[in-house]
């Protein structure tokens, strides 16, 4: 499996565990073309900080059952404003609401391309 496919695996079965805890607006980002760091982005945001908490849960032990990477970094846990987790060819991000709404990730990256997560399960 290639880099790129490997991620991609990844990414989307992250954004259906994001899914499957109840994250809102999931998208997975293509930024590979502009960044270095990393290849795709997994957003979504939960409406309150437990939801955050079940939604960051739920994508690192959906990803552990089913043999995949574990995160390099967690970032954000304690606050459960804006989670980030780390996979190095792909990063989780966790937002409730208002953060998710401030930052405008999907904004910022508007020009790449986003992946249709729903079809790749």
């Amino acid at each position: 499996m290639t880099d790129g496919a490997y991620a991609r695996r990844w990414a989307m079965a992250a954004a259906a565990a994001a899914d499957e805890r109840k994250g809102v607006d999931t998208v997975v980002i293509d930024v590979g073309d502009v960044l270095v760091v990393t290849d795709l982005f997994v957003i979504t945001h939960g409406n309150n900080a437990r939801q955050v908490r079940a939604i960051t849960e739920g994508v690192e032990e959906s990803l552990k059952a089913a043999g995949g990477p574990p995160p390099l970094r967690i970032e954000g846990a304690d606050d459960r404003q804006w989670v980030l987790l780390d996979y190095g060819p792909f990063v989780v991000h966790v937002f409730d609401a208002e953060r998710r709404d401030l930052y405008q990730l999907e904004r910022l990256w508007g020009d790449c391309p986003l992946l249709d997560w729903r079809a790749a399960g």
